[in-house]
């Protein structure tokens, strides 16, 4: 009994597997200048690309930009927002585009496609991945001094969140709690600030989490890996580009059509895909 039991489990995990498949939908053009992030304003039909450009990742050179795509990955307009440094993570509230600029936040006006702030992080050194609250209050990630930061969006607060990290990358905020990936592991923070472990096991430059539904969630591996990951720990490989030499920096998501987006970082483009799941 015990070995058929198994057997079940096994084959009932298999066909769990293989239904959770990722198909190419498109890619846009190599236009790009280093994109490292992917979000989806879907009230307005758009999508937003983040662009490094410059020497280096980090550089502080004003060369950065904000580019937009349409749905089906034309390139409108690479590079809609100027006046960035080495831009990358982003977050949406209301009408607002908040972007994690090396060591301040960009905000910028969605409609009128300017900066209208920046907000400065003392200390902050690497400012990777942010993600908002309900009330447009802002998580943003430190990946060189290891830290997350708070930003209230109204008060205008700055306050240091959590620290002592290993190499905090991207953050998520759901309706309930704050998720972080930090260096191969995959984690929900408690009211407490806790580290809660939700899955580890996965190579060390974790980058973007984007969530699926109520129980799994979508993480990259900036080496070209995708996960799916479940709440209750089970991780299943969607993507691996890797032996490619292509990158799967901070992706993005469209929960009501599934669809994955994904920036190549030095190929300079982005990459749709379809879950079928």
């Amino acid at each position: 009994m015990k070995q058929l039991l198994t057997a079940f489990v096994c084959i009932c995990f298999t066909v769990l597997t293989q239904a959770q498949v990722l198909e190419k939908k498109w890619a846009t053009d190599t236009l790009l200048k280093v994109p490292e992030s992917v979000l989806l304003d879907e009230r307005n039909q758009k999508i937003f690309v983040s662009n490094i450009e410059g020497k280096g990742p980090w550089d502080k050179d004003g060369k950065g930009s904000i580019g937009l795509l349409t749905l089906n990955g034309k390139i409108t307009n690479a590079q809609w927002v100027t006046g960035l440094h080495a831009p990358k993570g982003m977050a949406l509230y209301k009408d607002f585009l908040m972007v994690a600029d090396v060591d301040s936040v960009v905000i910028i006006d969605i409609f009128k496609g300017k900066i209208i702030k920046k907000v400065y992080v003392e200390g902050a050194q690497g400012l990777n991945d942010i993600t908002t609250d309900k009330l447009g209050n802002m998580y943003v990630s430190d990946s060189k001094t290891k830290k997350v930061f708070y930003i209230g969006l109204y008060k205008g607060d700055i306050k240091l969140y959590l620290e002592g990290l290993n190499g905090p990358n991207g953050v998520f905020f759901t309706d309930h709690a704050l998720h972080l990936v930090d260096a191969g592991s995959f984690y929900r923070i408690g009211k407490n600030k806790e580290k809660i472990l939700i899955a580890d096991g996965m190579t060390a430059d974790t980058d973007g989490i984007e969530q699926v539904d109520e129980k799994n969630f979508l993480i990259s591996c900036w080496s070209g890996v995708v996960w799916l990951v479940n709440v209750n720990g089970q991780k299943t490989k969607l993507l691996d580009t890797k032996s490619e030499g292509i990158n799967s920096a901070d992706i993005g998501y469209d929960r009501e059509n599934k669809i994955l987006y994904v920036p190549t970082f030095w190929k300079n483009n982005v990459v749709a895909y379809q879950l079928k799941y």
